[in-house]
């Protein structure tokens, strides 16, 4: 999968990357196929911002945000509503694959 971590009015020191790439194993412990994660984070006054975009396999498009005093919360924050959507996601696809299951085992018995 691939990772960008990027700054907007704030500069990435190690310790937010190893951080976010550390809470990055909790998306793909969901889910192997993911294809790409964007990652932002700003600096609005006294809110620090943590922004992403996640692409699954399936074409699905997954965004979350997090507004903190602390970016290394909101980081967190972020990655919380991602594997929530995440799972959400996966639930929907599961469901509908055993949908068509069902009926086309009662069609076809």
């Amino acid at each position: 999968m691939q990772f960008q971590l990027s700054g907007q009015h704030v500069d990435i020191t190690e310790s937010m990357r190893e951080h976010a790439t550390s809470q990055l194993d909790r998306l793909t412990r969901l889910d192997d196929r993911l294809t790409s994660l964007a990652v932002v984070l700003s600096l609005d006054k006294l809110q620090q911002k943590a922004e992403g975009t996640l692409h699954t396999s399936s074409g699905a498009l997954l965004h979350a945000e997090a507004f903190e005093s602390d970016m290394y919360v909101s980081i967190d924050m972020m990655f919380d509503k991602l594997v929530t959507q995440l799972r959400k996601h996966r639930e929907k696809v599961c469901d509908k694959h055993k949908a068509e299951a069902r009926r086309d085992e009662q069609l076809y018995g």
